[in-house]
């Protein structure tokens, strides 16, 4: 009796084996029953079997959306060639599990025929033409976000909308774009919450800029900045600071009052020895713009720079925008290189590092409103030889006088150049209008013929201009 049990369970043992190795020998060479690849099914097919299927099947080129057909192109190959073989054994094993799964799956075998698709950029067009109406009149939701105000960092909650995710959609287009009929479910768009990582990131990188501080360097200065002194209100989305920094233009303004010559009074020592003050119209000098400013310091904070210079936050008027004589700190901003008109003595004089290398006698402006020189500190705006200058005569007519030399150092087109047609040289020839040849000119400092090439040389772009 016990040798007949011991056979019968043995028998069993057997058949179980031979049963659970057929078994697993069939699954680990067929597709589990509800396997499709590409959109086709190749449920019970071997790699073969599934690929001898897939390659012959058409691809349908149609999309549907929430159901609706928004795109039927026309029937393609597959695009599936005998190099892509191999993609069905791997796919057969990723898929394999130890018991038969009634699990629905569909897997992808991409192909460069597949990826080149001709009809992808349509498929995808009107994926984004159909979100962007199912879209109308619907709201966004708006993320929430981590903004630092009055050096605290706050979290701000989003608020939800109803508009489709459209960005999701076209991940999942791309997602499944190997497929011949693509099949997407539309979502609604998500805010981001004050707990995900993208905002709790931003709340990270804010809390960095407080307690910071950096040294501002204007020229021979430093100043110490805090983040609080700068920074108004900062966030950080998508890997960058956004600042507002109206907190500093009270710093600014300070700085600017101390050391800033754009619009202020010069004391200058005259040829003479004098020591006069200038009015302050001239356009010589720079200023920090506060918001220029602003930006600086605050990605010097967020950067963690201990130091940052002005030199790049500066402004001017006229001709350079972006200030002259920065840096410049002898002579009260002046420099040692310049050039000095006296209007009384009708005479320039060319300084270089504290030398006079020229002077010569010049006829300037008509003593009038209308075409006197202004007064007060310039600069070379630009110089040109040969050059045509132009404008109207006191009469109203225009003129086109050629120069060799041109050197214009005010915006209303004052400058130096030689003044070939000019008959009356003498000391008071400007007093008088009228004839350019004989009294004083339309504001700019006529030059003799044989000086204005030294002077032309002798002076530079953005060197001051003292007029007097």
């Amino acid at each position: 009796m016990q040798l007949r049990l011991k056979y019968l369970i043995t028998i069993v043992v057997v058949l179980l084996i031979v049963l659970l190795g057929g078994m697993s020998w069939h699954q680990h060479t067929h597709f589990n029953r509800n396997v499709t690849i590409n959109g086709v099914p190749v449920g019970g097919m071997t790699a073969q079997q599934a690929y001898d299927k897939v390659k012959s099947t058409k691809r349908a080129n149609k999309v549907y959306l929430n159901g609706q057909l928004i795109y039927h192109g026309n029937a393609t190959d597959s695009g599936i060639s005998s190099q892509d073989r191999d993609q069905f054994t791997k796919a057969l094993k990723k898929q394999v599990t130890f018991f038969p799964s009634g699990k629905q799956q569909n897997m992808l075998v991409w192909t460069d025929q597949i990826r080149n698709d001709q009809q992808s950029a349509a498929k995808r067009q009107a994926v984004t033409n159909r979100i962007q109406q199912m879209n109308q009149g619907r709201r966004a939701p708006v993320d929430a976000y981590a903004v630092l105000e009055h050096g605290h960092v706050k979290l701000v909650a989003g608020k939800d909308g109803n508009q489709y995710d459209q960005a999701a959609l076209l991940r999942q287009f791309k997602q499944h774009a190997a497929n011949g009929t693509v099949r997407l479910t539309a979502r609604q768009a998500q805010p981001l919450s004050t707990q995900s990582a993208t905002v709790q990131n931003e709340k990270k990188q804010l809390q960095k800029l407080a307690g910071r501080s950096v040294q501002y360097k204007v020229e021979n200065k430093q100043y110490r900045l805090t983040s609080d002194d700068v920074i108004t209100k900062a966030t950080y989305q998508n890997g960058k600071y956004q600042f507002d920094t109206a907190a500093v233009a009270g710093k600014i303004k300070q700085i600017n009052r101390s050391q800033a010559t754009l619009g202020r009074a010069f004391k200058f020592k005259t040829h003479a020895g004098n020591v006069i003050t200038t009015n302050r119209k001239g356009s010589y000098g720079w200023k920090i713009s506060p918001e220029r400013a602003g930006q600086t310091l605050a990605q010097a904070l967020a950067d963690g720079k201990k130091e940052v210079s002005a030199e790049h936050d500066i402004y001017g008027i006229g001709y350079n925008t972006r200030g002259t004589g920065y840096g410049v700190t002898s002579n009260d901003g002046l420099g040692d290189t310049y050039a000095e008109l006296s209007i009384a003595d009708q005479h320039v004089w060319f300084y270089r590092d504290g030398k006079c290398v020229f002077d010569a006698d010049v006829v300037t402006g008509a003593n009038n409103p209308e075409q006197e020189t202004p007064k007060g500190v310039w600069y070379i705006m630009y110089q040109q030889s040969p050059s045509v200058l132009r404008g109207k005569n006191s009469d109203g007519s225009n003129y086109a006088s050629k120069v060799q030399y041109w050197s214009q150092f005010t915006d209303s087109g004052c400058g130096f150049h030689d003044a070939s047609w000019r008959k009356n040289w003498s000391k008071t020839a400007y007093l008088s209008g009228g004839d350019v040849s004989t009294g004083g000119s339309h504001g700019c400092a006529n030059m003799h013929p044989s000086d204005a090439g030294t002077a032309y040389h002798d002076i530079q772009v953005n060197e001051p201009v003292i007029v007097y």
